[in-house]
């Protein structure tokens, strides 16, 4: 995939581009469908298929939404829409400055005058530019005017269940990462480097590599059936997220105890899958209590591991994978 991070990295004509625009967070199935038609149509115009979005993401620069908690970091983002199969990902860095143009500019200047899109394919309550000037009618209007095709995709869904960013975030800020695979096509993942904690759960008997990371979208607090990526090899582990009451810590952490493992993880990059949650955080009386608790846990882990096999991008790498 060609990747341009501003516009003015674009500084040639592309052959016959069928664009989409949004922000793509968390690349969910309903992100993938449209990754699909857009790429079905390229073939049909014996063109290039390109998706554009932007980062920061727009709500966060507006003011609009500061707390959002973004499903995927951008390095992420990127390696999904690769995955789906998409020829060209144009990043726009978004400012207030840029939130300024008009709709009609964007369109003109940029789409047509940088890109030359052949073909826009949105979905059906898509809106960008100032104030949303750019809606559905003037996206049609400024095609005729220019040549270009506009496409309007229907809200994507599978039976009740409707494809959206913000449903995949209600889920997963709730724990529910068995579910919200039906979303996103794929098992949750936090990735990050292992760092040195308070090594209580070595004292304990069950070690944990403690994971720093740069993703917004935490599970809640509470244990996890996790598998762990460490380098090419894939383990059980369990996963507990919080700020380990029974000690009363106030920092949240991620901790995981790879099931039987005995390395040396310092400084590591690692991968954490969600398979299911295994309950929510508790506060045990003793050490006792808590060395008991946690071997429930991992007893119970390995019983809803046995015989999964995670689901992640790489699985959908190539072809028609959208």
């Amino acid at each position: 995939m060609k990747i341009f991070r501003s516009i003015d990295e674009i500084r040639e004509s592309l052959p016959s581009p069928v664009v989409t625009i949004g922000n793509f967070d968390g690349v969910h199935l309903g992100h993938r469908e449209i990754f699909r038609r857009v790429k079905r149509e390229a073939a049909r115009l014996d063109g290039v298929s390109m998706v554009i979005t932007f980062t920061p993401h727009p709500l966060k620069v507006l003011g609009l939404r500061k707390e959002l908690r973004l499903i995927n970091t951008y390095a992420e983002k990127e390696l999904l829409i690769e995955a789906s199969g998409i020829d060209c990902l144009l990043t726009i860095p978004f400012t207030a400055e840029f939130a300024a143009i008009g709709a009609e500019r964007f369109v003109g200047e940029i789409l047509v005058g940088r890109i030359g899109v052949k073909k826009l394919v949105i979905g059906y309550d898509y809106a960008f530019g100032r104030n949303r000037e750019g809606d559905v009618a003037m996206l049609r209007r400024m095609g005729e005017e220019h040549g270009f095709e506009v496409e309007v995709l229907e809200q994507i869904a599978s039976g009740e269940t409707v494809y959206s960013s913000s449903a995949v975030r209600r889920m997963i800020a709730a724990g529910n990462v068995r579910e919200v695979v039906s979303l996103i096509g794929r098992h949750y993942s936090v990735g990050g480097t292992v760092v040195h904690g308070r090594r209580r759960g070595k004292n304990l008997g069950f070690p944990t590599a403690n994971l720093r990371t740069e993703k917004e979208l935490i599970p809640a607090a509470g244990v996890y059936a996790v598998k762990v990526r460490v380098d090419d090899t894939i383990r059980d582990g369990a996963c507990n997220i919080g700020n380990n009451p029974t000690f009363g810590n106030e920092e949240v952490t991620i901790e995981v105890h790879i099931l039987d493992f005995d390395g040396d993880l310092y400084g590591k990059e690692i991968r954490v899958y969600f398979v299911d949650r295994v309950r929510e955080e508790l506060r045990y009386p003793d050490l006792n209590a808590l060395k008991e608790g946690i071997s429930r846990d991992v007893a119970r882990c390995r019983e809803l591991l046995a015989g999964v096999s995670i689901i992640e991008y790489r699985d959908y790498l190539g072809g028609d994978a959208a």
